[in-house]
């Protein structure tokens, strides 16, 4: 592979609860390792059918409110046709078409190029699914 291309994957224990799991840390290592202090476009994937990435403020609650905001829209309950797994799982399998599956992110001189307050988070709403996988991807 060429270093115009570098990819990573991080895998990310999210337990048997719901959550919002601040990647930005992770991103911005990846970038001091493999960016070489290059302009380019940083991609986040998570290959699973039930799980996004959100670029949205932590630590004010704003990541509590987007838990609360998904149970508002998608409730877990009996509605869904979808029905292996934990009772309502069928809208995890809804959740990527709101908050999708990826991210991509400018980088300039190594950096990403992020608001004051946005960061990049893996949301997982799968208690089923304990252990995920999120590919980093720089292009430069």
């Amino acid at each position: 592979m060429s270093d115009v291309f570098t990819t990573h994957i991080l895998y990310i224990a999210t337990g048997s609860r719901e959550t919002v799991a601040d990647l930005t840390g992770d991103c911005e290592e990846f970038l001091r390792q493999r960016s070489a202090g290059r302009d380019g476009l940083l991609n986040i994937f998570v290959p699973h059918a039930t799980a996004g990435i959100a670029i949205l403020e932590t630590g004010a609650g704003s990541d509590d409110d987007l838990l609360a905001a998904l149970h508002a829209l998608l409730p877990a309950d009996d509605r869904w046709q979808h029905r292996h797994g934990s009772p309502g799982h069928g809208r995890d399998h809804v959740l990527p078409a709101l908050v999708p599956p990826h991210a991509t992110l400018p980088v300039i001189g190594g950096r990403l190029e992020l608001g004051t307050w946005q960061s990049i988070c893996l949301v997982d709403t799968n208690k089923d699914n304990p252990n995920r996988q999120v590919r980093l991807s720089f292009l430069g």
